[in-house]
């Protein structure tokens, strides 16, 4: 017999899937996970997810998926997605009802923290949030009215590709000078490298943690390197404010793991760029859900859509 509210996450990304065992409250209650191996296709992960979702031994009353985009959450498609070769077009959502015979829901898995954030997180009973995760790259989801905002054809906004400084670095979307481009930790990297004299000591595999740890050594390179990060990534959340005037960003990802190094900076910028809304209102947090906050957001998803209209039993 199906345990009450026992929803059955999945987390598609570039590396790994994982699958879950969510109850009502956002808990988790047992996971499994493999590599993607996006490479070999589709019908070899959806086996994958199949033989997981089994594996997890309990009952289910519906299966949430959250996934590296771009996804069309309305008809359970994913679109051309650069880790997922060969998945174009392929719908879990159907496939996953096909097998189990429960209700399937999907979406971006960034929307999908950003709702769990929202629910069960550190913006719990927030009308308006900012989900931003600062990692590999920039991402985000956006939670207006306690809906997942959506653009037009449900396209999912593109937060970490806003322009910060058309003289800026070139990045993957065809700018130069996106917030991604000059904030996300290989931005860190990047400048660092560029920067350092020929007999730096610390050239070899540096990456943005070392840089932070570094930084906090008191090493020259990494200070500049970490006040840089700080000034960008201000200026790309003092946007967030002035544009959307949230109730709190929820900040997540690898950057934010060492959150202290930039939070007074942060705020600073934040301070000193948004004279026309009530930023100090606005509250910046970090998000509260660790290291399974994709699979809790998939499971979120699937409440979202489906539980009383968003809301928990």
């Amino acid at each position: 017999m199906a345990r009450a509210h026992t929803i059955a996450a999945v987390d598609i990304g570039g590396t790994k899937i994982a699958v879950g065992a969510i109850d009502g409250h956002g808990r988790v209650l047992s996971k499994v996970e493999c590599p993607t191996r996006g490479h070999q296709g589709y019908a070899k992960g959806l086996e994958r997810i199949v033989k997981m979702i089994h594996d997890l031994g309990t009952g289910i009353e519906g299966i949430g998926i959250g996934c590296t985009g771009p996804v069309y959450p309305l008809t359970g498609e994913i679109g051309d997605v650069n880790f997922l070769p060969g998945w174009r077009g392929e719908n879990p959502v159907r496939d996953l009802e096909q097998t189990f015979h429960v209700k399937v829901a999907m979406e971006n898995d960034a929307d999908a923290a950003a709702l769990a954030e929202a629910r069960w997180g550190a913006g719990k009973s927030k009308q308006r949030l900012v989900y931003v995760t600062v990692g590999t790259g920039i991402g985000g989801g956006i939670i207006l009215d306690g809906q997942v905002y959506r653009g037009v054809d449900h396209a999912h906004p593109e937060i970490g590709h806003h322009l910060i400084d058309p003289s800026g670095p070139p990045c993957l979307c065809g700018l130069h000078g996106c917030w991604e481009s000059l904030a996300a930790g290989p931005a860190m990297v990047q400048w660092a490298e560029a920067n350092m004299l020929p007999d730096y000591p610390h050239r070899a595999n540096l990456t943005a943690k070392r840089i932070c740890d570094l930084a906090r050594e008191g090493d020259d390179l990494a200070l500049r390197a970490v006040q840089r990060e700080t000034r960008y990534l201000g200026l790309g959340l003092a946007n967030v404010v002035t544009i959307f005037a949230p109730d709190t960003i929820v900040l997540s990802g690898g950057v934010m793991k060492r959150a202290d190094l930039f939070l007074e900076g942060v705020h600073k910028t934040i301070r000193e760029s948004c004279r026309f809304v009530p930023y100090e209102k606005t509250e910046i947090t970090l998000a509260s859900l660790g290291e399974d906050a994709n699979l809790i957001g998939a499971a979120r998803v699937w409440h979202h859509r489906f539980n009383s209209g968003g809301k928990d039993a």
